[in-house]
């Protein structure tokens, strides 16, 4: 019988405000891009979602949302690379968000589709990601964007489209 080795572990720990904490009166009393950048200024909370992931930063402007997040150790599949749930959260965080950034008050919007293109591996040794969403086309009902991801060389390692459904309440 081998003796197995034991694995080296790590850590992580962080918190987050639950959804629907805080002043959402306000919150529903701002557009699409009125919400985002309350949550940028930290005057909001932001999703926890981005606590989870590590994601660092968020910029915002009508019809474009770009976000980073680090490549981490906690990202990894079993490969030993970036998994493409993880890959495929920020890009439909950019592409969903600047689609967020178009709607008026009382419009809301819901992910119909995504579809994603892996164009080469993500590791820890990729630094930095950045991903650009950006509206291609905003109707009353639908809207189609589409994200790309760069890691910190700026060389395109992901791409995807997302369709919307735009609501009101």
């Amino acid at each position: 019988m081998t003796q197995t080795q034991p694995f080296a572990t790590e850590s992580r720990t962080f918190t987050w405000i639950t959804p629907g904490q805080g002043d959402v009166a306000r919150l529903l009393e701002l557009d699409g891009l009125g919400q985002l950048e309350a949550m940028i200024a930290g005057e909001m909370p932001h999703p926890p979602v981005m606590d989870t992931l590590g994601m660092t930063d968020m910029r915002a402007e009508r019809g474009r949302v770009v976000v980073e997040m680090p490549a981490a150790g906690f990202h990894y599949n079993p490969l030993g690379s970036v998994h493409g749930g993880v890959i495929s959260t920020m890009l439909d965080t950019a592409a969903g968000c600047a689609v967020h950034s178009t709607m008026a008050v009382g419009e809301f919007y819901t992910s119909l589709d995504l579809t994603v293109k892996f164009l080469r591996p993500v590791t820890v040794e990729s630094g930095l990601l950045t991903c650009e969403g950006s509206v291609i086309q905003r109707g009353r009902r639908t809207a189609l964007a589409q994200a790309q991801l760069s890691d910190a060389a700026g060389r395109l390692v992901a791409h995807a489209t997302s369709s919307c459904m735009i609501f009101t309440s």
